[in-house]
């Protein structure tokens, strides 16, 4: 196996872990905790379960779609690709995106075999076990991939490759598995330990002392004798009575002064921190960072589930090319669902959306899922402070010119000379002096000049 380990023609393969596993040559090794350290044995773990499991039920279930950008504006790319909802034929949008990011999460890489026909257009996309590839780079520089079972190195263009954490100079990502392994054999070993306890272990753990000599006969009837009083949770908190001289001397620690319960709690927060998941939503009570839900979701969605989310669309966008028109196109999840705070606050959060202009009546009508108002002012924007349409946001300025104008012509300026001067249009005067100037009852209604005609 270890000649296969390196290539002639300059082209070599790092002996490392990942190496021996993936061909299959498993070397079974402990760690300090004594405990074997895997993608099986950590999987078993309930904190590492959970976390692994929340986080990819969460992303594989979010609502995806493919879109461009025309003219700086994103708009939704159509005809889509079947393999945007249904990557798999054989299986679900939620199980393929499932695997993608357990194989992310646990081996730190994550491989899809792309299947095309001759004119590139995909017919499938398959999730590979990350054990049965071999990544490595040919004479020219370009990566190759060595899948189990297939004769032929898989090219980069019949491959997508997401690696998880990835060290400087490396194609592989680092295994979260691998690289914490003292910390997952730490919680396997607390788990084990718990279960022998309460499965085999006696409340009274120590060691029974006879004065005289006990033949084996005898030695094997009084641990028998002992065992089957006090062995076991079922049979814990017995009164123990030893007759003939024999003294019961405890070795153990108890639990409470051995801080197991500490122990096992930490173990999940280191899980936690692994994961980057907040402990509350891994059942820890009193870990809450933040006082609302809304802030928890959010700090949970920007440094755990965006940064995957990205690298998700990243590798996936590539695929938008074979299309015609899709150079510029791309896939996006949705993270709304997540981010969607409560009632009080989307009202809120709309009405300072409708107050400053860049909101509709119709565009919040549609974030909140109900049917549009066939009205065109529900989709027009409205502008700050007066909270009117834009196509009458100058209204208030012609307002105040009129108020001018007024006061001007009042005092015995020319109306029509105030009107240019002010940029208003011209209106007919209907020729009667100002009421401000006569009194309308003592203006005769058959000859009204007669009363501003100086003799």
């Amino acid at each position: 196996m270890l000649g296969d380990l390196f290539y002639n023609d300059g082209e070599e393969r790092a002996l490392s872990f990942q190496t021996i596993w993936g061909s299959g040559d498993f070397l079974e090794l402990e760690n300090e905790s004594g405990t074997v350290v895997n993608q099986e044995t950590a999987f078993q773990v309930n904190a590492i379960f959970s976390a692994v499991s929340l986080i990819s039920d969460t992303i594989s279930t979010l609502p995806v779609d493919s879109y461009i950008r025309l003219d700086g504006r994103r708009t939704s790319f159509r005809p889509r690709p079947t393999w945007v909802t249904q990557p798999d034929v054989d299986t679900t949008k939620e199980a393929f995106y499932g695997a993608v990011i357990v194989s992310m999460l646990l081996d730190g890489n994550a491989f899809i075999r792309v299947y095309s026909n001759r004119r590139g257009d995909i017919n499938n996309l398959v999730v590979l076990n990350p054990l049965d590839v071999t990544i490595r780079r040919n004479g020219l520089g370009r990566v190759m991939y060595e899948v189990k079972n297939e004769s032929r190195p898989v090219s980069a263009d019949n491959m997508i490759h997401i690696p998880d954490v990835v060290r400087p100079g490396a194609i592989r990502g680092v295994s979260r598995v691998e690289a914490l392994k003292e910390d997952f054999g730490l919680a396997i070993a607390l788990r084990n330990y718990a279960a022998r306890f309460f499965g085999a272990g006696a409340t009274t753990q120590g060691i029974i002392e006879y004065p005289n000599k006990l033949t084996a006969e005898q030695a094997k009837n009084l641990q028998e004798g002992f065992d089957a009083r006090h062995k076991g949770w079922k049979r814990s908190h017995r009164t123990g009575i030893l007759s003939g001289g024999a003294s019961y001397k405890p070795t153990s620690v108890g639990n409470d002064q051995a801080q197991f319960i500490d122990s096992r709690r930490m173990a999940v927060e280191d899980v936690a921190r692994a994961f980057n998941v907040p402990p509350h939503l891994l059942g820890l009570p009193g870990t809450n960072t933040y006082a609302s839900v809304e802030q928890n979701n959010l700090a949970w969605v920007i440094h755990c589930l965006r940064p995957i989310v990205q690298k998700l669309e990243s590798a996936f966008s590539p695929l938008m090319s074979r299309y015609p028109g899709g150079e510029t196109a791309f896939i996006k999840f949705n993270l709304d669902g997540l981010l969607r705070a409560d009632i009080n606050s989307r009202m809120s959060a709309y009405s300072t959306g409708l107050l400053s202009g860049f909101l509709t009546i119709n565009d919040v009508r549609r974030l909140e899922d109900l049917q549009s108002i066939d009205d065109p002012s529900a989709d027009t924007v409205r502008v700050p402070l007066a909270n009117v349409n834009v196509a009458a946001a100058t209204l208030k300025e012609e307002t105040e010119k009129v108020d001018m104008a007024q006061r001007l012509i009042q005092v015995g300026f020319d109306p029509a000379d105030v009107m240019d001067k002010l940029g208003l249009p011209a209106i007919d005067h209907t020729g009667l002096p100002s009421v401000q100037l006569q009194p309308t009852a003592q203006i005769d209604p058959e000859d009204p000049n007669s009363e501003y005609v100086v003799e």
